[in-house]
């Protein structure tokens, strides 16, 4: 009985947190998505339902893929090893997450490197964009499907972020990114790597003062809850590199094989297209929820880009020049 309850909990959670939820028929291969992002609107939400309903209605007695958002199956810090372990075959993890398996992610990371969303997709395209696809597939044996665009960042925190100066002294939340932390040290604030899941208690609480995402978790997380304003930086991307293991892509027939990653492209395409106009209703929503947004004059945003602009001199041998140069002239 007390199994039974758990599991109808975990189904409660699950549909509430928007997941795909598959009745997959006997016979049919279950494949796990596991990712750590909430609500209905949030683009990762979308796309990795919209995965779901196109492989189980195409490959219908072949694949069946279960959606687990919401870190209800795995979070942040255990997903990767999960995929590693095979208990789940599908992520979309922050490419921040990488560091420790190549710093050639980090290209990503470089404050002001794009100048906007279809900047960095005119990069993801590049043959350097698609090549880092598979920077992990030799020694960790994570193959990239494609990037999943989320936004460009923001900072927000307890008071209002004009110029870098006024961070100073302050504790930002941030990715486990050597990137993203050297940035908010230029800024004479201090770095807190710190899980998704904890981020809105740790604003409520004091932990941290501020953080740095997207309108979309912005709005889906309800951090404008916790803040006192968000600033229009446009400072650093935010994209997910949609991923499985080259042992589960090896373990389909060829002809299952090709049409899943036929699904996963167009999937993915059809998710970035859409980006630019979920940003723009979450930002929207931000405001009608009572939520502050501060924009910045061009001598205000240039304060910002010359403040950071030594990240990208620091991490330019670990990243390689080349890539950079690739990336900022896509």
């Amino acid at each position: 009985m007390k199994k039974i309850s758990l599991t109808l909990t975990s189904l409660a959670l699950a549909l509430t947190a928007g997941t795909a939820i598959a009745n997959c028929d006997p016979g049919e291969r279950v494949v796990k998505f596991s990712h750590v992002t909430g609500g209905t609107t949030h683009p990762k939400v979308v796309a990795a339902n919209s995965l779901a309903d196109r492989v189980n209605t195409e490959m219908n007695g072949k694949l069946c893929v279960e959606v687990f958002p919401n870190s209800t199956l795995f979070g942040d810090s255990k997903e990767l090893e999960a995929l590693l372990l095979g208990d789940v075959q599908l992520l979309a993890p922050s490419l921040s997450k990488f560091g420790s398996y190549t710093p050639k992610y980090g290209v990503f990371d470089l404050p002001f490197i794009f100048k906007d969303m279809d900047h960095a997709i005119r990069f993801t395209k590049t043959k350097e964009g698609k090549d880092l696809l598979l920077a992990m597939d030799e020694y960790a044996g994570f193959v990239g499907l494609g990037y999943w665009m989320s936004g460009m960042k923001y900072f927000s925190a307890g008071k209002q972020l004009t110029v870098p100066s006024d961070a100073e002294g302050l504790k930002f939340r941030v990715q486990t990114s050597d990137v993203s932390k050297a940035m908010i040290s230029a800024m004479g604030a201090s770095p807190q790597a710190m899980a998704f899941s904890e981020v809105y208690g740790a604003l409520q609480t004091g932990v941290v003062d501020g953080q740095e995402n997207t309108w979309s978790n912005i709005y889906t997380k309800k951090f404008y809850e916790v803040q006192d304003s968000t600033t229009e930086t446009n400072h650093q991307l935010l994209a997910y590199l949609f991923m499985t293991s080259s042992e589960f892509l090896a373990s389909l027939s060829t002809a299952d094989r090709t049409q899943f990653l036929q699904i996963a492209d167009e999937v993915t395409q059809a998710a970035n297209l859409n980006v630019k106009a979920a940003e723009a209703t979450n930002r929207a929503n931000i405001i009608k929820a009572g939520g502050k947004v501060n924009t910045l004059t061009p001598a205000q945003r240039q304060e910002w880009v010359d403040t950071m602009s030594p990240v990208w001199k620091k991490f330019e041998n670990d990243i390689g020049k080349d890539l950079i140069k690739a990336a900022a002239g896509a």
